[in-house]
């Protein structure tokens, strides 16, 4: 990825591109190792960002709470909405819920649709899941990621 990155930037420097599209993507690169590289050093286990955000401890504006699940926009937005659905119980990660997580994990979907709605997607969204360091998971603390607001791409990654 350092590598792309590099011949990137490099690019950048030999040719012009109007509105900064380069620049824009090449920010994109490198946000996109900087996860890949945060998935790569964060691990399963202990607590986690969204476990301090259930507790309070850290503010969080929820658009949605309930018994089960909390969803907020993330800090980080990746589209112009994205929002995040975690559900209040501690699972690490998708692959390691258990067959009697599956009406929570049918919850999430059903309040990520509703707040998709709430939210204005009414032209479609996206619903990603990142599971472990290949999925380029840096917090271990089961979330689902929407976004929406724009044209999504194929493929994602």
């Amino acid at each position: 990825m350092r590598f792309v990155l590099a011949k990137a930037v490099n690019l950048s420097r030999c040719f012009k591109y109007p509105n900064g599209v380069f620049s824009n993507y090449t920010s994109k690169i490198r946000n996109m190792a900087s996860e890949v590289e945060k998935a790569h050093i964060a691990t399963p286990g202990g607590d986690t960002i969204f476990g301090k955000i259930l507790r309070k401890e850290i503010p969080c504006n929820f658009i949605y709470e309930d018994d089960q699940c909390v969803a907020f926009h993330d800090i980080n937005a990746q589209a112009p909405v994205h929002f995040l659905v975690i559900p209040r119980k501690a699972i690490s990660q998708l692959s390691t819920a258990e067959d009697e997580d599956e009406n929570l994990l049918g919850h999430l979907i059903n309040v990520a649709r509703k707040v998709a709605k709430q939210e204005g997607l009414k032209d479609g969204f996206r619903l990603v899941v990142n599971d472990g360091k290949n999925g380029a998971q840096s917090v271990f603390h089961l979330h689902i990621h929407i976004l929406g607001g724009r044209q999504m791409q194929w493929p994602p990654g």
